[in-house]
């Protein structure tokens, strides 16, 4: 992949990882960054990655939308068109990813930074991390997925209350209700998610990407609807190498060697 200025790109074998990189403004969000994401995802599928981490360069996670680089624009700024062109790619890339995706949550998560880490599969945040919405305190909307991730983690209610009021949640909260699915002294961050992903990119990827594709179907079936499915996507993973090697590691009493496959 080609050298990229707003992101750092790091392979350890099957798991990827991609690191927002613009310290100095807390990797807040420019036009620039959310191309490259978007060039990023794209490779992320090509290159057979079984495991993706999103994190951030030095004290943030991503502080969300670059507001300088929007007062320096000299017309008004067009937020729909913004929205469809750079941000929605990237979440609709990760969302389409049928592998594990990791949010490292290394500092501050606020507005459409947020939404990124809402738009991973599990996150895993330091203890002095913070969740701001933000959008309500400058009169916007969520963005960037929020509307659909946030309720349903915590309810609509839960909801409306962080949107509305955009009060900092600390780490231990975002616990507590669900926004985060593991919480780590800052010195145990690199580490912690290197072995959720190592896990993660040496198991049985297909199975992996048909359950993360059925339980995204399950928000919006009825039930009957959904138990067909299951079937459909159950007929798919029986037909797998990794399905065969996992039964034949179960009788032979051995760990399996899974292939992705």
């Amino acid at each position: 992949m080609a050298a990229m200025d707003t992101l750092r790109i790091d392979d350890d074998g099957a798991a990827r990882t991609i690191t927002l990189n613009r310290p100095d403004d807390l990797n807040a969000i420019n036009d620039e960054l959310t191309f490259e994401l978007q060039d990023a995802l794209k490779a992320v599928r090509k290159d057979r990655v079984r495991c993706l981490v999103l994190t951030g360069a030095g004290r943030a996670f991503c502080a969300g939308q670059d507001l300088k680089s929007v007062q320096d624009r000299s017309g008004p700024f067009d937020f729909a068109e913004a929205l469809r062109t750079r941000y929605n790619p990237v979440v609709s890339g990760l969302a389409a990813l049928e592998i594990p995706v990791i949010a490292a949550i290394n500092g501050v998560a606020a507005g459409a930074g947020w939404s990124l880490a809402l738009a991973c599969d599990l996150r895993i945040a330091v203890s002095t991390a913070k969740f701001v919405s933000a959008f309500g305190k400058i009169g916007l909307v969520p963005d960037s997925g929020m509307t659909q991730t946030l309720p349903r983690l915590v309810g609509m209610a839960r909801a409306l209350e962080i949107a509305w009021l955009g009060d900092p949640i600390p780490a231990k909260t975002a616990l507590e209700w669900g926004l985060v699915n593991k919480v780590v002294e800052p010195d145990a961050l690199a580490e912690t998610t290197r072995t959720w992903a190592r896990t993660l990119a040496t198991g049985p990827t297909k199975g992996i990407g048909l359950t993360k594709r059925a339980m995204s179907a399950a928000w919006n079936n009825p039930l009957d609807q959904q138990l067909d499915y299951e079937a459909q996507l159950q007929g798919i993973a029986g037909q797998t190498r990794d399905y065969r090697e996992g039964v034949q590691a179960f009788m032979d009493k051995r760990t399996p060697e899974f292939l992705g496959e």
